[in-house]
């Protein structure tokens, strides 16, 4: 049975809905970037169903060209366009019993979408030059990284299939929003690979994964498995080291933190004004003189930076106020 890395509150959340939803026939919307992990979450939800034991059977629709995708979703007979040959059942048909899943549901055609919909509301279909109505009874997990909802505003994805497929839905969080289940992730997958190819590389420095777990990763879980999958096949040792790491994460890394330790204007304009304060004794007319400014700005900006905290400040006159 497949198991999902959940460590973080944001994975704990989608498993607990997935669990529940798992037991159900409904149908599952699961969105989510690209890489997220929406292919492992549809497996999972079938591992968990009462049709566990049945047909798992998956199409990506963004990889067929529209005039396959529809032969390859119903199947076809004899004849049926050119090219086809002997009489050939299509997923929905070898997903009997079983589960459906559809990866990338937005590429599908409007008249594809029509004739899903027929097979949702019905439980029925017939293959592309067939006059033969077939029944099935199939669970639907539709996937994608696009928003359905403003694709229905576009027009260009049908608003009653929208609301058939969304009876249940599920987001997917990116990475970078589960930072804690970075390590487990990496150091099942570095076993996962290890094995594949045969290197004795057993664990992952705490350096590398201050790194990794500081990186983005907008290629999600499918860029760390990457990333991952690299490492062992270069590793000198029998660990993963953070040179074993792209170079163009690492830079990317240490942009990031550079980014974070840059000051922002205020911070320097505040700075500035606290040193020309020292250099003036205090004296805040001779301060904004120096500075380009009126003695009024000054007062303005030391009560929103909160700068004037200086001991023996001085008036225009020359004299003593420490309240000022």
């Amino acid at each position: 049975m497949i198991e999902i890395v959940a460590q973080s509150e944001a994975m704990r959340e989608v498993l607990r809905v997935a669990e529940r939803a798992a037991a159900s026939d409904a149908n599952i919307l699961v969105t989510g970037e690209s890489g997220a992990g929406k292919d492992a979450l549809a497996l999972y939800l079938h591992s968990r169903s009462h049709r566990a034991t049945q047909p798992f059977i998956k199409i990506d629709c963004a990889t067929l060209p529209s005039e396959l995708l529809e032969a390859e979703l119903f199947g076809h007979e004899r004849g049926a366009f050119t090219g086809a040959g002997d009489a050939r059942p299509g997923r929905i048909e070898a997903a009997h019993k079983g589960t459906l899943v559809l990866d990338e549901i937005a590429h599908l055609t409007r008249d594809a979408q029509a004739k899903l919909l027929r097979v949702i509301e019905r439980r029925e279909f017939e293959r592309l030059g067939g006059r033969r109505t077939i029944r099935v009874d199939a669970r639907l997990i539709a996937l994608t990284n696009v928003d359905l909802e403003a694709a229905v505003v576009r027009r260009s994805f049908r608003e009653d299939l929208y609301y058939r497929l969304n009876v249940v839905h599920i987001h997917v969080p990116p990475l970078r929003h589960r930072h804690e289940d970075l390590p487990k992730i990496a150091r099942d997958l570095l076993k996962t690979y290890a094995a594949k190819h045969g290197r004795r590389v057993s664990g992952i420095s705490s350096e590398t994964l201050v790194v990794l777990k500081s990186y983005d990763f907008p290629g999600n879980v499918r860029e760390l498995a990457n990333t991952i999958e690299r490492a062992v096949v270069i590793a000198a040792g029998a660990r993963i080291e953070a040179e074993d790491l792209p170079e163009a994460l690492r830079m990317a890394v240490m942009t990031k933190e550079q980014a974070k330790r840059r000051r922002t204007l205020a911070e320097v304009e505040a700075d500035y004004i606290r040193e020309t304060l020292a250099a003036a004794r205090g004296n805040k007319s001779e301060a904004a003189r120096v500075l380009g400014i009126s003695r009024k700005n000054l007062y303005e900006k030391l009560a929103r930076y909160k700068a004037g905290s200086i001991e023996g400040m001085r008036d225009e006159g020359g004299g003593m106020n420490k309240n000022e």
